[in-house]
């Protein structure tokens, strides 16, 4: 005879060990522990200390005083910031297409496949990214100059008198075209980029349909670039904004020109470390990365919508 035995009770689960389980959660930080640690230090840190200098004020009677924001509302009714934030505007809606265009058309011109010497013209514009701006833009001073240079010697040769490129009507314009020889090739390079990974299977429909080259660009490579375009005008406006180092190193040789607010940037420079104005140089530099941070969204913001 068989008995029934009664069923055993299972035994309840028991809850993960807490260590088991913190441990498993704090090996994802052991992996990105080390970015975070750099990233607050070169990245946020400098920022968080602008944003506390800029809130002080140092005076005379009394040293450093808490004054909040009234050196942001300084900046703000600041003619000298005004006047160079309205030339470095000027600079950008100017230069910056021209130094775009450029750049697309000899990226076209190359990815045609119709010029000889391809590698030859691609390394010989990408060269004067490679130059130090330092460099250039003393190369191009020197070439300015109507005593000592380029022009003074074609004055000389032909019994001419050109305007001179560093002048106040004209020191703009050359310091744009110093901006547009440095960094043609750099954004020639990245439309070249762009185009090469479009897919031939594009090109051999078009030809397919009879699509002559204008209606192959307009209608298949421009499209294709449009993240190129819209990455390179993003990293133009960036800077345009931080024009710094041409109108200083111009200063000496166009004094009169160049003053020390010419650019925003150079306005910040001068008054930290020629007006010993720490605390209002951050807050215009706060300003500055501000107004530049709103621009370059909106063109991304845009270039996104009409990308979809």
């Amino acid at each position: 005879m068989t008995t029934l035995q009664p069923p055993v009770a299972a035994e309840p689960r028991t809850a993960r060990p807490p260590v088991k389980g913190d441990r498993r959660s704090w090996t994802g930080w052991g992996f990105i522990g080390p970015f975070v640690a750099v990233f607050a230090l070169v990245f946020l840190a400098p920022i968080a200390y602008s944003i506390y200098l800029s809130l002080f004020r140092d005076q005379l009677i009394g040293g450093t005083q808490f004054v909040g924001f009234d050196n942001y509302q300084q900046a703000l009714q600041d003619d000298q910031f005004w006047a160079s934030l309205g030339r470095v505007s000027l600079f950008l809606a100017v230069q910056v297409p021209i130094m775009l265009f450029i750049g697309l058309l000899i990226a076209l011109a190359l990815d045609s496949g119709r010029l000889y010497g391809t590698d030859f013209f691609r390394i010989a514009i990408f060269l004067p990214y490679a130059v130090p701006a330092v460099v250039a833009t003393l190369m191009w001073g020197f070439m300015y100059g109507t005593k000592y240079g380029l022009v003074g010697d074609i004055n000389d040769a032909f019994g001419v008198t050109l305007p001179d490129p560093l002048s106040s009507d004209l020191v703009l314009a050359s310091i744009g075209n110093i901006v547009t020889w440095e960094f043609v090739g750099y954004n020639m390079l990245i439309f070249y980029s762009a185009l090469k990974v479009i897919p031939n299977s594009l090109y051999e429909a078009a030809e397919i349909d009879g699509a002559g080259q204008i209606r192959v660009i307009t209608a298949i490579k421009l499209p294709a670039i449009r993240g190129a375009l819209v990455i390179a005008t993003i990293f133009s406006i960036i800077g345009s904004f931080q024009l710094f180092n041409e109108p200083n190193i111009l200063r000496p040789l166009a004094r009169n020109a160049i003053t020390t607010d010419y650019t925003p940037n150079f306005y910040t420079y001068s008054l930290s470390f020629n007006g010993q104005q720490h605390n209002y140089s951050a807050a215009v530099a706060i300003i500055m990365g501000l107004i530049t941070m709103v621009i370059a969204y909106v063109v991304q913001l845009r270039g996104m919508r009409k990308g979809a």
